[in-house]
């Protein structure tokens, strides 16, 4: 229903954002990120998500779309609602999210308030099988296995960088893309996402 929305930031209180469009304000849940990136009475942009159900309808709003990205792969997991979601963005970057996953790193995922260690399992387990299988349907073999065509054309850091550009949702043509002319080699894992996905965000 609602793809973004640019307009004047009336208000900023906690996990929420107010944008003026056209004499309307709309109410936008979000992150401690997107938050520290707005200020009240300038001009700013978020690419929303709508969650409608019984009772429920609430908008929620991102500074960038990798973030949005992030927050309908964590609510995708069964268990993890939006707040749960906010949490975990809030305490760290889409970058880190994508890492955590593919490290299998609970401890970084519980940093975030109520997220507890059976959470956290939960999410990597879900998300790594999500990845597994878009992964292979794109064709594109994370598994080092011999024989693979595209999994020789990485180190072992471009493929971990790979891996986490797949959990984020993007296509194995995408992340072969985004990988080009990115310095594999000698940049450290979060630096090469970070490069990464700037290149797929869409101006």
């Amino acid at each position: 229903m609602f793809y973004y929305l640019d307009g004047t930031v009336a208000e900023i209180l906690p996990y929420l954002a107010v944008i003026d469009c056209g004499g309307v304000g709309y109410a936008c849940k979000t992150t401690n990120n997107t938050l520290a990136s707005l200020k009240k009475g300038q001009r700013g942009k978020l690419y929303t998500y709508l969650n409608v159900g019984e009772g429920i309808f609430e908008l929620y709003g991102f500074a960038t779309q990798n973030e949005l990205n992030s927050f309908k792969l964590l609510i995708s997991v069964s268990g993890v609602g939006p707040k749960a979601a906010l949490a975990i963005l809030s305490s760290g970057t889409p970058e880190s999210l994508a890492m955590a996953i593919v490290t299998g790193d609970e401890k970084s995922l519980t940093a975030a308030p109520g997220i507890g260690k059976k959470i956290a399992q939960r999410i990597i387990l879900e998300l790594k099988d999500k990845m597994a299988k878009e992964s292979a349907a794109g064709g594109l073999d994370f598994s080092g296995g011999k024989g693979a065509p595209a999994a020789q054309l990485f180190t072992s850091k471009a493929t971990e960088a790979a891996q986490a550009l797949a959990v984020l949702g993007y296509s194995s043509q995408e992340v072969q893309m985004a990988l080009k002319g990115v310095d594999v080699e000698n940049l450290p894992l979060e630096e090469i996402i970070r490069q990464s996905l700037k290149k797929m965000v869409k101006p």
